[in-house]
Order: structure tokens, then sequence, then C-alpha cells
């Protein structure tokens, strides 16, 4: 088990800033004595998952493989990421697709806005639960160990989970949530449920950007609009790894 955490370590390294590592690189950033670097490095390329090049080692052939299992298994179906598309292209502000994992929230999906002054977040990160209005959507059916373990990773502690029920509870009446700047200064969010067979919320659709742009006589309007994608999705019946049906 160590060696292979030492190998994740490694190709952890890797990523569009550094697209390239050395065997120096890997030393320091991992501690780990040259000898056994080396060791793992020649077992990783042999297997495909790096490659040398003159300045270093890079990703290797064999993640080609695993990147197109990744992709076909955890992609969304075309008509939901036409959905997606759509509502970016009238609203013009970015759209999220989160999902539940433990004390985070995932993004599984997402439409940039146009605008240069927009909210981005990479698929694959995770964000934190214990704020924002894609949280308040998707904790709507969350037991009170997970919202005391949520708030117990924010920054206010444990006495947070009485805002957040509150927040929740609210969502929950409306069906709609909205944030402005609770997790990050000038950053708005307005986000629904979507709803699986069960009846369950399995994800939040959300619109996101500065602040500026979402006033208050503008949010209900984008609710709505979400309101309507987030029940064609549902109507479909809305699948993916993370559901918890899987």
């Amino acid at each position: 088990m160590r060696s292979v955490q030492r190998a994740i370590e490694i190709m952890s390294l890797l990523s569009e800033e550094r697209p390239v590592v050395s065997i120096r690189d890997i030393v320091e950033a991992t501690g780990l004595a040259k000898t056994t670097v080396i060791r793992l490095v020649q077992t990783l390329e042999q297997n495909g998952l790096l490659w040398a090049a003159p300045n270093g080692y890079l990703p290797g052939p064999g993640l080609w493989r695993w990147a197109h299992l990744a992709r076909s298994s955890w992609e969304l179906p075309p008509e939901t990421r036409k959905f997606m598309r759509d509502l970016g292209a009238r609203r013009r502000e970015t759209v999220n697709l989160y999902m539940l994992r433990d004390i985070y929230r995932v993004c599984v999906a997402q439409q940039e806005s146009p605008q240069p002054l927009r909210h981005v977040v990479h698929v694959g990160d995770e964000l934190p639960l214990w704020a924002g209005a894609s949280s308040k959507a998707l904790l709507r059916d969350a037991p009170d160990a997970l919202l005391r373990r949520v708030a117990l990773s924010s920054p206010y502690g444990e006495g947070h989970v009485k805002r957040l029920r509150e927040w929740i509870d609210e969502a929950a009446h409306q069906g709609w949530a909205v944030s402005h700047g609770e997790r990050e200064d000038g950053l708005s969010a307005v986000a629904v449920p979507v709803i699986g067979r069960s009846g369950t919320v399995v994800a939040a659709l959300s619109l996101s950007g500065p602040t500026v742009r979402f006033p208050d006589g503008l949010v209900r309007e984008l609710a709505d609009d979400l309101r309507k994608v987030a029940g064609e999705m549902s109507e479909r019946g809305f699948d993916h790894p993370l559901s918890p049906t899987h």
C-alpha cells in the first residue's frame, strides 16, 4: 500500500502548470530517497503511466485508456449537457452541476459564462458544503450527523448547524437557494435541486457570477429558469456514478 501511495503522489505532481517533472523535482516534493524515486518512476514508465522526455517525465500514453473509460463513465448524457449549454447561452452566467460527496460538493459538469468576468471552477473540484447556494439545495435531505460534520469543517464550528438548517429549510420552502459572498466576496449564485427517481435530491444546478450581476429583482427570474431546466433533467431520469443509487 505504501508503494501505491507513493506512486500516486508522484503522478499527482503533474498538472497543467507543471506537465513535466524531473527526478530532482520528485525527490524534493516527496522527500523520498533518489533510489526509491527512480524505482517507482521506472515502474510507472513500464506501465505506460509516465513517459521519458529530454527534460523529465510527462504523462504516459497508458493514461489515455483510463481517461477514455473515465469519460464514458462520468460524462453526462448529451441532452443534459445541451440543457446546460442552452441555459448558459440564455443567462450568460456560468452553469454548474454539483453532487454530494461526503462533506463536499463535487462539480460534475460546467458551462462557462461567455463574459470576461465570470465564475469558473474545474470539473472534479471539491468545494465545501458549509456555504453557497448549491450546498443549501444539496443538503435538503441531509441527516443531522452530516450537518454537524459539515459545520465542524467550516470556519464557524459546530454552532453553524443552526444556520445551515435555517438555510436548508428556507431553500426547501421556496424551491431554490441564493447566496451572496458567503464563501467568496463578490460572488453570488442561485441554485435548485435536481430530483432523482426516488424523490430525493441527487444534484444541484446553479448559475453563478459576480454579485453585481445578481440583483434581487433578477434572482427570482434566474431561479424560475433553473427550476424549469432541473425539472427537465429529473423527468428524463438523472443518472451519474455519484448518485446515491450507485
